[in-house]
């Protein structure tokens, strides 16, 4: 790396006084905590929407029931099925002259089960499942592994599950071949040595007493989800249930300066866009904190970006704002500028040959911001303009926000995209900004403590200054 670049991207905790690291050992405590026990996107837009109504926001939907309307400083949230969440603080100037959008995802990838999944072999009773996102699926046998969920039964009423994370609940888990046995699987290429269909979840061995029935250990486990649950087999078509690593966020190495946690891509900014979000009082512009689903599978659905969830929202908004019409929510739209808060790869020296050392995110070197993403030609990314990025850089460091730009790997190595180019779509301006990470999509990322709370800084001072 160039001496130039070294003395640029400075870690940061150079930097801090001691009341920094108090503040910042506090917000590190405060986010293992939600990461400890928000690991779903219905988990994590629950307890948002607990945190934003206590500090003030209100439902839109009942703004809109009591035919009421919005003024500067108004806090509003708009929760679409429970997965996606918009939270809006009302500016003082009209929202044609744009928002301060931070977008980022709640969902990770993880391991769903399938709509039929319970079955007996050999007299053992498993979880059939499909992986969700993208996953090494190697990296998920011999983990104890949780079930966090909601079970919907024909009446409407709901169940919500969470098995594995209390000290006294079963963990359950994918079971590997044992390495006696393994020359077969050792030789095959890292894609094949555990394939998608063998992530079956062993559940349970104890028959029903009944010895004529048939598959005596699965009727015994639909016993249990019956008593504690109220669950026939066939509620499992209307559930949404996850399989997620069981266990605790963790502080991470001896010095106790990183975090170990499932899902830190991407809660890691959907959490610190919401902790900036909550600092926003009397704007200027009309800030936004976006938070979307279905990111993992490319933004698909109802609840993630690809769907018109947000310019609905934009166009209630302006609505209880004044006099609608369309063209408002247009240049809403277009007069805006987003930071699209999504992670990065951070430099491991354990693989540093998938890395260009010159262009590469370092932990502890403050928020990210990748000019583009995509794949090899940079296919399928947003590349953000020079402007933009020189309006964003001035504005980071005159709020002392340590920072650092970064690609996804070498040229041709491989990629990856964002919600950037979505947004992207409606003429805004856009840029990746995120926090660097280790073992990205894996059970456990590591993510360093000083760059969240630089992150938090950082969105803070996007959403006051530009």
């Amino acid at each position: 790396m160039s001496k130039d670049l070294i003395k640029k991207y400075k870690y940061a905790w150079d930097k801090y006084s001691k009341k920094d690291f108090e503040l910042l050992f506090k917000l590190s405590d405060e986010y293992k905590n939600f990461m400890s026990k928000c690991k779903t996107e219905r988990e994590c837009v629950k307890e948002f929407i607990s945190r934003a109504e206590k500090n003030g926001y209100k439902n839109i939907e009942d703004v809109i029931a009591k035919k009421g309307s919005l003024n500067p400083g108004d806090k509003v949230y708009a929760n679409n099925k429970g997965k996606t969440l918009a939270l809006f603080v009302i500016g003082s100037k009209s929202i044609e002259s744009g928002m301060r959008i931070l977008g980022a995802h709640v969902d990770s990838p993880r391991l769903d089960l399938k709509q039929n999944p319970l079955y007996e072999d050999t007299d053992l009773a498993l979880f059939d499942t499909h992986y969700y996102g993208g996953i090494k699926k190697y990296q998920w046998v011999t983990l104890p592994l949780a079930i966090h969920g909601v079970v919907v039964k024909k009446d409407g009423s709901k169940s919500n599950i969470v098995i594995g994370e209390k000290e006294d609940d079963p963990v359950l888990g994918v079971s590997d071949l044992l390495i006696h046995l393994a020359a077969d699987q050792m030789a095959k290429k890292g894609t094949k040595v555990v394939e998608g269909e063998d992530l079956n979840l062993l559940v349970g061995s104890i028959p029903i007493k009944d010895k004529d029935a048939k598959n005596r250990v699965k009727q015994n486990i639909l016993k249990l989800l019956n008593e504690k649950y109220n669950m026939e087999e066939e509620d499992f078509v209307s559930a949404e249930l996850e399989v997620v690593p069981a266990g605790a966020a963790r502080d991470f190495g001896l010095d106790k300066s990183m975090i170990m946690a499932y899902g830190h891509d991407d809660r890691i900014c959907a959490y610190t866009s919401f902790e900036a979000m909550l600092k926003i009082e009397k704007p200027e512009k009309t800030c936004v904190t976006l938070l979307v689903d279905k990111e993992e599978i490319g933004s698909v659905g109802a609840t993630g970006m690809q769907s018109r969830f947000f310019e609905n929202t934009v166009a209630e908004i302006i609505d209880l704002c004044g006099k609608y019409n369309d063209l408002k929510v247009r240049r809403a739209l277009t007069n805006s500028k987003m930071l699209s808060s999504d992670v990065s790869a951070a430099f491991d020296p354990n693989y540093p040959s998938v890395m260009d050392k010159n262009n590469s995110a370092y932990l502890g070197k403050g928020v990210v911001f990748n000019k583009y993403t995509g794949a090899r030609g940079k296919s399928g990314c947003n590349d953000a303009n020079p402007e933009y990025i020189a309006e964003i850089r001035n504005i980071m460091e005159k709020n002392n926000v340590y920072w650092q730009t970064a690609e996804l790997g070498k040229v041709d190595q491989g990629g990856g995209g964002t919600i950037a180019y979505i947004l992207a779509e409606y003429n805004m301006q856009v840029i990746d900004c995120g926090i660097a990470l280790h073992n990205m999509h894996a059970p456990w990322e590591v993510a360093s403590k000083a760059d969240i709370y630089e992150a938090v800084k950082g969105y803070t001072a996007f959403l006051n200054e530009i």
